[in-house]
């Protein structure tokens, strides 16, 4: 019964296959890479797969960053829609600072065991209307150890060879100290619209010379890669030619946005925060998060920054009993003509542009989405989506400079003769 349903849904989304200002030339180049390559850090190939969830040492509101030489792991858990097991392998790679492979390093540089490994931890769902296998690993395990700093990407890979999912997670080994700081008195405005971040860097272990081609700071707002900004010019380097300062950087400003719309499914007896109603059709649920429209106002509200997690009212075995259920949902708005209107979270991992995107409904006048989703808790916003593929906050969602977000700033570095960059500080700040 159910896999009627989800093969409907699978039918219409077949498989498909920064603002920057740079130092040198070098980094302009790396700039341009960046850009085009940092897409959504997770994503799925097969309509089939769903729920894909990476997280570090199992904190879901966190990076997948994690520190070399720790006993910390990435958590990697998906599910294949169907109550057949499918055979999938994992490959990990090294990437560069703009996540293209790397191609001077041999697996010997960073990698100590074995790749190419099968996923062998798995279990069928239990009691529920939409059956899935789960599947799940940790990287670094017993098989495939990592040695170097950096960023990493893990492809799924199924039995034809496919790759079914990509995964991208960094490795940081801490030496160089990384301040942030928050403020709303921005070089734009003060207490209006926008937050402006405060960066320092200290690297005094480090033999740098050339600040401008060896180091190189990405920084990021509730982990939207896609809107990176990619080595922001700092306003200042101290004496020792060990510390670098960004204090009225304007390219660290920042749209302050508003607070994540969120809902929970946590049992479908009845409904739970966020939902209008939920019904059962007699083959699968539906569940319809209450009908948004244009914000004018702030309204303080506790969110998780696009944040999600798989769970229940039982919340035991969560990976296997959480059901899969269709969320309606709705925007109110009029239809517009220069963009895509999306659902986004960072939950959104199908490959398919238009696994998220919302139809205009002229009767009604309001975009809707149906979107096959675990059970758990959401947080979603309203993006647009432009013709070129780029995205910006749909107009609707307001900024207002109280609005909470997650700031993360990442270092890497790149050594004279170095065939790599290493990942050398992360730090993450929420601004209240």
């Amino acid at each position: 019964m159910e896999n009627a349903f989800w093969q409907s849904f699978v039918s219409t989304h077949k498989k498909t296959k920064v603002k920057m200002k740079r130092l040198s030339i070098v980094i302009v180049l790396l700039g341009w890479l960046f850009a085009t390559s940092a897409e959504a850090q997770q994503r799925t190939f097969d309509a089939q797969l769903n729920g894909l969830s990476v997280t570090a040492n199992y904190n879901w509101l966190a990076p997948p960053v994690i520190t070399l030489g720790t006993d910390e792991v990435v958590n990697i858990g998906f599910d294949h829609i169907g109550k057949e097991y499918h055979q999938y392998t994992y490959h990990v790679e090294h990437c560069e600072a703009d996540w293209t492979t790397s191609e001077e390093l041999f697996d010997i540089d960073w990698l100590e065991g074995f790749n190419d490994q099968p996923i062998e931890d798995y279990a069928a769902s239990l009691n529920t209307t939409v059956s899935y296998v789960h599947y799940q690993l940790t990287i670094p395990n017993e098989l495939t150890r990592l040695k170097m700093s950096g960023n990493y990407r893990l492809n799924i890979i199924d039995e034809e060879g496919e790759t079914a999912a990509e995964i991208r997670f960094m490795v940081v080994e801490p030496v160089a100290q990384v301040g942030l700081s928050v403020s709303t008195n921005t070089e734009i405005d003060v207490n209006r619209t926008h937050q402006q971040l405060s960066m320092s860097i200290s690297y005094k272990s480090l033999d740098v010379t050339d600040p401008e081609s060896q180091l190189l700071a990405v920084v990021t707002q509730n982990q939207r890669w896609e809107e990176a900004v990619v080595n922001p010019n700092p306003d200042r380097q101290d004496f020792s030619g060990k510390t670098l300062e960004w204090i009225h950087c304007h390219d660290l400003i920042f749209p302050a946005g508003n607070e994540y719309h969120k809902f929970e499914t946590l049992d479908l007896s009845h409904t739970t925060m966020g939902l209008e109603h939920i019904r059962w059709d007699g083959q699968a649920y539906d569940a319809f998060p209450f009908a948004s429209e244009q914000r004018r106002n702030y309204l303080t509200d506790v969110d998780a920054d696009g944040a999600f997690i798989i769970r229940n009212s039982d919340n035991r075995e969560v990976d296997v009993t959480c059901d899969y259920v269709r969320i309606n949902y709705e925007l109110r708005i009029p239809r517009r003509t220069d963009a895509d209107v999306i659902v986004s979270g960072r939950w959104a991992t199908n490959d398919n542009p238009q696994t998220y995107t919302m139809q205009y409904d002229e009767h009604s006048q309001c975009y809707r989405a149906v979107i096959w989703q675990k059970q758990g808790y959401y947080n979603y916003e309203y993006r647009l989506r432009y013709v070129d593929g780029t995205t910006a906050p749909c107009p609707t969602e307001g900024n207002f400079y109280q609005t909470s977000n997650r700031y993360q700033a990442y270092i890497y570095y790149k050594g004279v003769g170095g065939r790599t960059w290493r990942l050398i500080g992360f730090r993450e700040l929420q601004f209240r």
